[in-house]
């Protein structure tokens, strides 16, 4: 008995003309992802938002039904949606209130404010006014739109300090993963005028109006950035491919001036600067920045883990507040803020 292979019938054999067809579609999806960020910045979008809902229902049980005060989608600015805000205070307090800034994360691609709406609610229910901002994203809105954007807020709130309850002497900037780096970004501006030439901006606010900073999980050394290997330094480089418009971002302008940690003088605020053990970003940049403020002189308070504590604290740990040390980090929040605006 012959041990030949049955031939299949031509209808289930793949033709050479559906088989170039695949070869090509490869090719061309190849191409366009190292032309263009666009395809893979949309997935990493796509995949961020998801993360970014799921957290936000894990937050809403920690909210207190403290009553709020609430200016939800006030336009700063003329781009729609982009150049909005957010404004909670407590309803039980009367004029101006110490005001948080909050700038949300995202890989600078993606995310909005309303992934810190939350947070916010239960910050502002301890006695402050807090804003979310939205800035508008990469790739379709290039370095650096976003930090104009920003800048142009805080001269907003500024300018409606009494309308929405803002004390404009108190204003603490902070932010979580990219709006980590866009507050840093917006301190210096504000606190280096050597920088504000360097960017041609002029900052909104004066130095002594930003009395405190913020700074969870942050990105600070972009050169750091680019030593990334395996999928996370690929969605790193990836996004910030597609937010500052240039495939060479570590070593342009973009990147450069994106690098907070060369910037950073004495009269940077006092700050708070905070990483999960299990995040990698924390032992390449939260705590070389919180080391770098140190040295020039700025009041750091850092809260770290030991590298083999238990569970590993993800990257923004500090929204999970079903974890203890979520709490541990909310109240070490709470006592920094009530050093900076007493």
């Amino acid at each position: 008995m012959s041990t030949a292979e049955t031939p299949r019938p031509w209808y289930r054999r793949p033709s050479r003309i559906v088989l170039a067809v695949i070869v090509v579609l490869v090719v061309a999806v190849l191409a366009v992802t190292t032309i263009s960020p666009w395809p893979s910045a949309m997935l990493i979008r796509s995949v961020f938002e998801k993360g970014g809902a799921q957290t936000v229902a894990e937050m809403l049980p920690h909210v207190p039904d403290d009553p709020l005060t609430e200016h939800l989608d006030v336009e700063y600015g003329d781009h729609g949606a982009d150049t909005s805000l957010d404004v909670f205070s407590p309803q039980q307090d009367d004029g101006p209130l110490p005001t948080i800034v909050w700038v949300h994360g995202g890989a600078w691609i993606s995310g909005s404010k309303k992934d810190v709406a939350p947070y916010l609610r239960i910050l502002a229910s301890h006695g402050y006014t807090t804003v979310g901002v939205n800035y508008t994203l990469g790739p379709e809105g290039t370095f650096p739109t976003a930090v104009d954007q920003l800048n142009e807020a805080l001269g907003y709130l500024v300018d409606n300090a009494q309308d929405l309850r803002i004390d404009p002497d108190r204003i603490i900037l902070a932010g979580d993963s990219a709006g980590s780096q866009l507050a840093s970004q917006l301190a210096v501006l504000t606190t280096n005028s050597d920088y504000a030439d360097l960017l041609d901006i002029t900052p909104s606010l004066q130095s002594d109006q930003l009395i405190g900073i913020i700074l969870n999980c942050g990105v600070y050394d972009m050169d750091a950035m680019g030593e990334l290997t395996g999928i996370d330094g690929w969605g790193f480089k990836v996004a910030l491919w597609a937010y500052t418009g240039t495939r060479d971002w570590s070593t342009s302008y973009e990147g450069i001036t994106m690098s907070t940690i060369q910037f950073v003088n004495e009269d940077f605020p006092p700050t708070y600067i905070s990483g999960g053990n299990g995040d990698g970003l924390t032992w390449i940049q939260s705590i070389p920045m919180a080391n770098r403020l140190e040295e020039v002189g700025v009041d750091v308070t850092k809260l770290f883990w030991p590298a083999d504590h238990e569970p590993a604290l993800p990257h923004e740990y500090q929204f999970h507040l079903d974890l203890d040390d979520a709490q541990t980090a909310l109240d070490r929040t709470l006592s920094y803020l009530e050093t900076v605006t007493s």
